[in-house]
């Protein structure tokens, strides 16, 4: 039986993460939503059960960091419209992660594999949507009003998901200190 995404807690997540990334985006502290994130980071690494009250820091802490290559982008575009939560072995081959950030995305898996997927979902998201603030605009050149509140309907992000779905997505370059070779990494309980 195939899981169900919650694509209400998703859009929620979405918008609580991209307001505290707004927030520390300052062009006047440029530094301040870099360290910001690490500091989400080291805290969710020492204590993941902090996301029963504030969810939305695991993105805010993996916020740059998550790498969707083109093929990837296609399925979590479909995994969205379709409100469809990815396995385990399927949704591993669609992120790359930071090498500096498996420890806290093993950590996270244990504590939660759903919430680590619905967190990914917000990125994916944030970044397709142009929703995330990039860290050199100004914040004159932001637009807030076509942000998307979390009252508004799931079908919206479907369209925009399938739009993405239908091959709007944009070419990325592989970055250094990016890991695409999931299948050599293990976690705990995970056999061979």
């Amino acid at each position: 039986m195939t899981k169900k995404l919650n694509i209400q807690k998703i859009n929620q997540l979405k918008t609580d993460a991209y307001e505290n990334i707004d927030s520390y985006n300052d062009p006047d502290t440029p530094k301040a939503l870099e360290q910001f994130c690490g500091k989400i980071k080291a805290i969710l690494q020492a204590d993941p059960e902090m996301l029963e009250s504030v969810p939305e820091y695991l993105p805010v802490a993996l916020y740059g960091r998550v790498k969707f290559s083109k093929e990837a982008k296609l399925k979590w575009a479909k995994w969205i419209q379709t409100a469809t939560l990815p396995a385990w072995d399927e949704f591993k081959v669609t992120v790359a992660f930071n090498n500096a950030d498996l420890p806290l995305v093993k950590t996270v898996r244990d504590y939660s594999e759903t919430l680590l997927i619905e967190s990914c979902a917000v990125l994916y998201l944030l970044e397709q949507q142009g929703k995330a603030p990039a860290r050199s605009r100004s914040a004159s050149s932001e637009d807030h009003d076509d942000e998307p509140s979390y009252d508004e309907d799931d079908d919206e992000m479907r369209d925009e998901a399938e739009d993405d779905y239908n091959g709007r997505d944009d070419d990325d370059e592989d970055e250094e200190g990016y890991d695409d070779a999931f299948d050599d990494i293990r976690f705990k309980g995970e056999g061979r």
